[in-house]
C-alpha cells in the first residue's frame, strides 16, 4: 500500500503541506515521478508524499538547492541497491558455508579407514577407486 499511486495531485499536496504547482515543478526537475491514469492524471503514493516531505524539509530547512537534493536522493538509491547486494552476498555466504560444512563432514567421514593390525590408511578423496 505505501508503494501503491492512490492520491491527486491536491491531496497529495494537502498531505506533504505545499502547494500543488510546487509538485508539478518537482516532477519537471525530476525529483518526483508521480505514476499516470491512462488519461494523465497524475497520482502519488505514500512513498511520494514522504519524498515530498523530505524535499520540503532539504530545501527549506537545511538550505539544500534542487541539485543536492537530487544528489541525496541518488546516494540513498546507490545505499540501497548496495544493502540489496549485501543481503543477496549475506545469502549465497551462508549457503556457501553449509555446503562445505557438509563436504567437510563428507571428508572427514571418508578420510581415515582402518585396517587390520592396528594401522590406518588414507583413502582417495575421490572414492574408492
Amino acid at each position: 500500500m505505501y508503494d501503491e499511486p492512490v492520491y491527486m495531485i491536491g491531496v497529495a499536496a494537502k498531505l506533504a503541506g505545499m502547494h500543488p504547482q510546487t509538485l508539478r515543478i518537482y516532477e519537471r526537475k525530476k525529483l518526483i515521478e508521480p505514476k499516470r491514469t491512462q488519461g494523465c492524471t497524475r497520482l502519488y503514493s505514500q512513498r511520494d508524499v514522504d519524498r515530498l516531505k523530505l524535499i520540503q524539509v532539504l530545501t527549506q530547512e537545511l538550505g539544500l538547492n534542487h541539485a543536492g537534493v537530487m544528489k541525496i536522493f541518488e546516494l540513498q538509491d546507490e545505499l540501497e541497491r548496495m544493502r540489496c547486494l549485501i543481503d543477496q552476498l549475506e545469502e549465497q555466504a551462508a549457503r556457501l558455508q553449509g555446503s562445505l560444512e557438509e563436504e567437510l563432514k563428507k571428508v572427514k567421514q571418508n578420510a581415515l579407514v582402518p585396517m587390520p593390525h592396528g594401522s590406518i590408511v588414507l583413502r582417495r578423496l575421490l572414492g574408492d577407486r
